[in-house]
C-alpha cells in the first residue's frame, strides 16, 4: 500500500531538474543515430532516457500535488536554503570548481594539495598541520601510483609547469 507523504523542501525542484536532464539525455541519445533502427547505437540510450523522462514526469506531477511541509514557520525559500543548500555545500562546490580551473594554471600537484588541505578544513578538521601532512602523503601516493606505476602524465600547469623538475612533469 502506498502512503502519500508531505512534500519536502527542494523535492519539486529536484523532480523538475530530473525531467529536464531526461529531456536532454533523450535528445543527445537521439543525436547518436537518429533512431534509424532498433539495433542503432542510440536506441538503448533513447529507451533508457525515455523511461527516465516518463517516470520523472509521473513523479513530478505526484510531487507537485503533495502538500508542502514547512517547519517552524519558515518560508519555502528559508527551508530550502537550510536543508538543501547549506553554506558548507555551496562552499565545497565552489572549491571543486576552483580546483578544476586551478589545475590548468598551477598544475595537478599544487592544485590538488591546496584542494585536499582546504577541503579537510572545510569539512571540519581544524588541525591545520595534520591536514597539510595528510594532503602531502595522499598526494605523494596518488603521484606514485599514477605517474610511476601507470605512466600517466599529470597536468603541470601553465604557470608552475616550466619551473618544475623533470621528474614531477
Amino acid at each position: 500500500m502506498h502512503t502519500s507523504h508531505p512534500r519536502l523542501a527542494g523535492e519539486l525542484t529536484f523532480m523538475v531538474l530530473l525531467v529536464l536532464v531526461s529531456v536532454f539525455l533523450l535528445w543527445t541519445s537521439y543525436e547518436i543515430s537518429s533512431f534509424d533502427s532498433l539495433a542503432a547505437p542510440g536506441s538503448f540510450p533513447m529507451v533508457c532516457a525515455a523511461a527516465m523522462l516518463v517516470t520523472g514526469l509521473i513523479n513530478a506531477v505526484k510531487t507537485a500535488r503533495a502538500k508542502l511541509n514547512l517547519e517552524n514557520g519558515e518560508t519555502w525559500l528559508q527551508q530550502f536554503g537550510r536543508k538543501v543548500t547549506p553554506v558548507q555545500l555551496i562552499a565545497f562546490s565552489v572549491l571543486i570548481f576552483l580546483y578544476m580551473m586551478g589545475m590548468e594554471v598551477i598544475g595537478f600537484l599544487l592544485a590538488s594539495y591546496i584542494f585536499l588541505a582546504l577541503s579537510m578544513y572545510l569539512l571540519g578538521s581544524r588541525r591545520v598541520g595534520l591536514n597539510l601532512l595528510i594532503s602531502l602523503l595522499v598526494l605523494a601516493a596518488i603521484f606514485i601510483v599514477f605517474r610511476a606505476a601507470f605512466s600517466v602524465v599529470l597536468p603541470a600547469g601553465s604557470l608552475v609547469g616550466p619551473y618544475l623538475p623533470e621528474f614531477l612533469k
